[in-house]
């Protein structure tokens, strides 16, 4: 041993091996950052997500705590100290947003837009629920005579996709309906500021892929809004009275698409189809692959694209290729790669992905790209 101390190899491996350890540290410095998460805990904080929509923190009733952490594809409560009586309004009303709330106006939003120029809003939901406390989940849409981007709107639609706690809407109960393939109470009254028209359903709903214009209609033929009124924003979230901390907004799209006779008065583009979406599959038990190609059918490209769609309960992506995808269910958002991030006017883009799913086997309904909606092949 000592002649082979002498000769050096015991220096020359610890040579290689420190070699080694520089290299290593040199590739975790190079490797790139993973995505940190945004806390908000000012009570009307917010920030943009996707560079398409707005999330608040919008705590109003309370002085106390509360703070949701911004996903790239929604938010979660992290703190929700205090408590309102539930026969009150809400403390707060944590949500995500296209269109504008008290001057607030999303990135690129079509909104404020008229009645009569909505073609169809489709839009996509995804929610994830806690025990413990007293909430409802509500998607809102804004309605009023004027263009206003700021204050309080004349009517307001709710969609109650859960409540817990014995919390109930304003007004009253005047009777059920049957809308957009599901059953709903309906309920009906002022709060003071606006009229609401409000939707819940008999039991929880998880996630959900609908268009805003069937409800927006609904509350046309009760006397609740005109055609030529307008749009203004389209939200969901929480109105928690009591905890709430760990309620989440998994996933949320939401497009305008502009076709009828008016116009709109926000930026961005409308107008009819521009792009069309072919999906073919590959099914086995439990089970599925998923072939997409999306065509631009319009006379300009489209930069970094991104399809939204939702998948059908049960159904969960474990692998994709040749595109990004999150979340891994419910109301999911797929874009390119550096390679495949533009598609030139008539060009294609393919992308494809394996899943699992439960229960029977089905295809998403709708497809929007860049908040336009898709014809599908």
């Amino acid at each position: 041993m000592q002649q082979l101390k002498k000769q050096g190899r015991p220096q020359t491996l610890f040579a290689a091996l420190l070699a080694s350890l520089v290299a290593l540290a040199a590739l975790i410095v190079a490797a790139p950052a993973s995505h940190a998460d945004t806390t908000i805990c000012e009570p009307f904080g917010a920030t943009t997500i996707q560079g398409r929509y707005v999330v608040q923190n919008n705590r109003w009733g309370t002085s106390a705590t509360q703070c949701i952490t911004v996903t790239d594809s929604g938010f979660r409560i992290a703190q929700a100290d205090g408590s309102v009586p539930t026969n009150g309004a809400p403390k707060s009303y944590p949500s995500v947003y296209n269109g504008c709330h008290y001057t607030n106006c999303s990135p690129g939003t079509n909104l404020p837009a008229r009645l009569s120029s909505i073609a169809s809003a489709p839009s996509g939901i995804s929610y994830s629920y806690v025990s413990g406390a007293a909430y409802d989940a509500a998607y809102d849409i804004w309605l009023d005579p004027t263009p206003r981007t700021d204050g309080v709107n004349r009517t307001e639609i709710m969609i109650w996709f859960n409540h817990v706690g014995g919390v109930q809407p304003v007004g009253s109960q005047t009777g059920s309906t049957t809308l957009a393939g599901r059953s709903w109470q309906v309920w009906s009254g002022n709060n003071g500021s606006n009229d609401v028209l409000s939707f819940v359903a008999p039991s929880a709903i998880d996630s959900w892929n609908f268009d805003v214009m069937d409800f927006v209609r609904q509350a046309v033929s009760r006397g609740l809004a005109q055609d030529n009124w307008y749009l203004t924003s389209i939200q969901a979230g929480f109105e928690p009275w009591q905890n709430g901390a760990g309620l989440a907004v998994t996933s949320f799209s939401s497009s305008v698409n502009l076709g009828g006779t008016g116009g709109g008065t926000g930026g961005g583009t409308g107008g009819s189809s521009a792009c069309k979406v072919a999906y073919g599959t590959n099914v086995w038990q439990g089970g599925f692959t998923a072939d997409v190609t999306v065509t631009n059918t319009g006379s300009s490209p489209v930069d970094a694209w991104k399809l939204a769609f939702t998948l059908p309960p049960g159904q969960k992506v474990t692998s994709a290729w040749s595109a990004e995808i999150s979340p891994s269910s419910g109301a999911v958002t797929a874009g390119g790669m550096a390679y495949n991030a533009s598609i030139a006017p008539g060009g294609q883009v393919s992308f494809g992905f394996q899943g699992t799913y439960d229960g029977g086997f089905a295809k998403p309904a709708a497809f929007s790209l860049n908040g336009t909606s898709c014809t599908t092949a």
